[in-house]
């Protein structure tokens, strides 16, 4: 095919692609959406030798690619959007009740909290600075983060923790000063999550239509923010069910502000919009 003559994916090869896709990550893929996936999947048929999109759907969907091209489709698919304190509520209620209550609880166990779609790992790092914060002026305690993420790539820059410095813009300078350190490169000035910090945090690739979860069971607190909005209601039921096996009784969930449970079974009670209770 010559260069004036890019290739098309056809209607027939988008619907093949974004089934399998929905089938087995969740991904809802309307026909709108077939431009993006086709400009997104451009670079797989070069990395691929292929002229045409049928032939990378027929790669794809007879089992030939492999795992890891099966990965490298779903990263350039998945959207990572996240921000250091981002939807600000949850961690003003971390700060004010959840954690109050932990330390009133007396235990030794440490503080465990899941990142369910942790993308590039603002939330957790800030879920981690917002902890450090309150453990300066209250009793020291131990705390485990997990971030999990479909996306093999962005959870490498998850556990690298270095950001553009823009992109820290929103975190109080007196956190900047404690939990980043600014690289020496005045051209490209970035910072990187302290060491301290990065210790508490680790982080694994998950899928969360997976049948079940490869983590620790009993977390106190789960974020599962911005990433069921891809999912119909009957998928997102499945999801949270799946993931408050893992969260103990009386822990809490946070959902993204566009987020509801409402009209579906799931054990979490309301406490305030976007905040539960497991019951």
């Amino acid at each position: 095919m010559s260069d004036n003559q890019p290739a098309q994916l056809s209607d027939a090869d988008f619907v093949k692609l974004s089934t399998f896709i929905y089938s087995n990550y969740g991904i809802k893929l309307p026909l709108s959406k077939k431009i993006m996936l086709q400009s997104r999947l451009a670079s797989r048929l070069k990395v691929n030798n292929m002229n045409s999109y049928a032939d990378y759907t027929k790669f794809v969907l007879s089992g030939a690619a492999g795992e890891a091209e099966i990965i490298n489709m779903i990263d350039l698919v998945s959207t990572n959007k996240t921000d250091f304190y981002r939807e600000a509520m949850h961690f003003d209620f971390m700060r004010e009740v959840v954690l109050p209550e932990y330390i009133n609880r007396g235990t030794n166990e440490p503080l465990k909290i899941w990142s369910a779609a942790s993308s590039s790992g603002e939330e957790a790092y800030t879920i981690a600075m917002v902890i450090s914060e309150f453990i300066e002026t209250n009793r020291r305690f131990d705390f485990e983060i997990l971030g999990t993420d479909i996306s093999s790539r962005i959870l490498e820059k998850a556990t690298l923790g270095i950001y553009p410095i823009d992109r820290v813009d929103v975190v109080p300078l007196a956190q900047k000063k404690k939990y980043l350190l600014r690289s020496k490169d005045q051209e490209n000035p970035r910072v990187r999550i302290a060491p301290f910090l990065r210790s508490r945090t680790r982080f694994q690739r998950l899928n969360l239509m997976d049948a079940s979860y490869n983590v620790p069971k009993e977390f106190d607190l789960i974020f599962c923010r911005n990433v069921l909005i891809y999912f119909d209601r009957e998928t997102q039921e499945k999801v949270i069910n799946k993931l408050c096996l893992h969260l103990k009784k009386g822990g809490y969930f946070f959902l993204g502000h566009s987020e509801s449970i409402s009209g579906i079974d799931v054990p979490l009670k309301p406490l305030k919009p976007t905040m539960f209770l497991k019951i």
